[in-house]
């Protein structure tokens, strides 16, 4: 593995959407700061982690936000069901813990779930003052309708309608264009971190750095060029990795970026073979990324076969509502089973004017594509959808590395264990968004360093772009047919075989021709894709969202899956 592209010795790698193109993107001027002005933080990423992250420091320092495409292409504008929040009388943050715990399958980290539930409210009230637009309900706590969704045992997800996250993304994103600390750059894209090994010659007499993140090279879509950019933090907020499979409900944007780029510079990761598929993805030619929220089901709507059968009931006694694992497990068993390419979501009983006021944006976007809920079921598959590994970090999203913090689907807390309990994940993003925040404002500050400049005499134009399409779409196929919902050891070893060559060929390219968005992604993925696999084969059980026919048991006594990096003098990094 390569530990990232260094201005001594760089590295490229390719993705694949047609919009790809520099020409196409939008990219903002970057001011860097004078010799005597405070360093920036540098946020990599700007879903909500990253705009928490931003709004609660930005009047205390300068924030720089980077977003590879459009700012408001974020996996949060995603999110339909909800944030957590203990807010009702007759629940309590034990009952919270309890769930997610109980979702987690024995890998929760108890005072992590403890910490975040009890600042739940808090979380709830801070995103009503920013100016969140939550469903009402008059005689509901503080005012908010809450919702019950699956591993759930009270109703306590707050909601916007059915578009929770592009309520919230939307009025954060607002406020901090409005923010003149904050500086907000698309088009732009992190390469890799700033580390010891980037620095430049000390002066005699000098003190020696420490271990620590000094800022990022970050490319620009729109010259191509690529900046140093010094930070005095640098802040992952990147999301998940599901574009590594071929089926996702997550954005172009979900590359692991974070996550690769903190492996590189020698962090820690944890439980990357949980990955969550989602058990109700839209299957339909037009749009294969369109999630139907577990809210549905959580009102009722029952999973069934083309004859209308129901068949949960038989797989749990919690049935629609048993926690994601099992769910998509149940319909990947029935779809093998009798052979089918997707299940049914029925609806209909729920009538359409209840439909059209809880779920407006899903009535709206099925009925366009020719399918009426009220009518006639959905048809739907499971589909990756949550990144519950990440780089290993404390309650304030700090990670191995001094200077370095990740928050949101990029970082690993331990709240989310072996299976994320739903709507945990945006509470999360700003409870760890807040105490990192604060944990940069108090921190002592990292001293600048003269930086090497990024180099590009030994590189040049890429002659064969077709190579950097042909192994992303490689690596995803090979991903969702070998590292999916159910697997083997074979399987395992066959796709990191596999994933080894696909790294060596994206090495090569990286090392000889001028890095794109395209080739940094899919060199990112492939990352993500051996660090998923390593795992995988780490665990001789299966738990959770790991299942693995080999190992059919669950161990009595649980233990995350840790990898560290081991660094050679090339600058290389492989799990032990």
């Amino acid at each position: 593995m390569s530990a990232g592209p260094s201005p001594l010795s760089r590295m490229n790698s390719p993705s694949p959407s047609k919009a790809n193109t520099a020409a196409s993107i939008h990219s903002s001027s970057y001011t860097a700061p004078k010799p005597n002005e405070t360093q920036p933080v540098v946020i990599v990423g700007s879903g909500l982690a990253g705009l928490a992250v931003a709004l609660e420091i930005a009047d205390r320092m300068p924030v720089v936000i980077l977003a590879k495409r459009s700012l408001g292409e974020a996996a949060t504008a995603w999110a339909q069901g909800g944030i957590v929040g203990v807010l009702d009388a007759n629940d309590n943050i034990e009952a919270h813990v309890a769930d997610t715990i109980e979702a987690g399958a024995g890998l929760v980290v108890e005072p992590v779930a403890k910490h975040i539930a009890q600042e739940s409210a808090q979380a709830i009230h801070w995103l009503k003052n920013k100016g969140v637009p939550f469903t009402t309900d008059p005689s509901g706590p503080s005012g908010l309708h809450l919702v019950k969704e699956g591993g759930h045992s009270h109703r306590r997800i707050a909601h916007a309608a059915d578009a929770t996250g592009k309520a919230i993304h939307e009025t954060l994103l607002e406020q901090a264009r409005a923010h003149k600390n904050i500086q907000l750059l698309e088009g732009w894209m992190a390469v890799d971190l700033i580390t010891r090994r980037h620095l430049s010659h000390r002066k005699p007499g000098a003190s020696k750095p420490t271990k620590s993140c000094y800022g990022l090279y970050a490319l620009n879509l729109g010259t191509s060029q690529v900046e140093a950019m010094a930070a005095s933090a640098v802040v992952l907020a990147t999301g998940g990795a599901g574009k590594v499979y071929r089926y996702t409900s997550n954005p172009e944007t979900a590359t692991g970026d974070g996550v690769a780029m903190a492996w590189r510079a020698g962090c820690r990761v944890a439980n990357m073979e949980f990955v969550q598929f989602h058990p109700t993805c839209l299957y339909h030619p037009e749009d294969r990324s369109f999630l139907i929220t577990e809210a549905l089901r959580g009102e009722g709507a029952r999973l069934e076969l083309p004859d209308g059968t129901r068949f949960m009931p038989q797989h749990d006694p919690r049935a629609e509502l048993a926690p994601r694992d099992i769910v998509a497990r149940a319909i990947d068993f029935e779809m093998k089973k009798h052979g089918l390419d997707f299940v049914h979501l029925n609806a209909t009983h729920l009538g359409e004017a209840f439909l059209k006021e809880h779920f407006p944006n899903i009535y709206a976007r099925c009925l366009a594509l020719g399918i009426d809920i009220s009518k006639r079921s959905i048809p739907v598959v499971p589909a990756a959808h949550y990144t519950c590994g990440g780089v290993v970090t404390n309650l304030d999203g700090l990670t191995d590395l001094p200077g370095l913090y990740a928050v949101g689907e990029t970082g690993y807390t331990g709240l989310h264990g072996a299976n994320r309990l739903a709507s945990n994940s945006l509470l999360e993003c700003v409870v760890i968004g807040q105490n990192a925040a604060r944990a940069i404002a108090s921190a002592e500050p990292i001293a600048s360093q003269p930086v090497l400049a990024w180099d590009e005499s030994q590189v040049e134009d890429a002659d064969e772009a077709v190579v950097i399409s042909h192994n992303w779409d490689e690596l995803r196929l090979l991903m969702w047919n070998y590292v999916g919902i159910v697997r083997t050891n074979r399987r395992l070893e066959r796709a990191l075989h596999r994933i080894e060559l696909l790294k060596d060929e994206v090495q090569d390219y990286y090392a000889n021709f001028r890095i794109s968005r395209d080739l940094l992604e899919l060199r990112n993925l492939l990352e993500c894709a051996e660090l998923i696999v390593r795992s995988a084969l780490m665990r001789k059980e299966s738990r959770g969202l790991h299942f693995s026919q080999d190992y059919p048991k669950t161990w009595t006594v649980a233990y995350p899956t840790i990898l560290t990096p081991m660094r050679s003098r090339e600058g290389s990094s492989r799990p032990l």
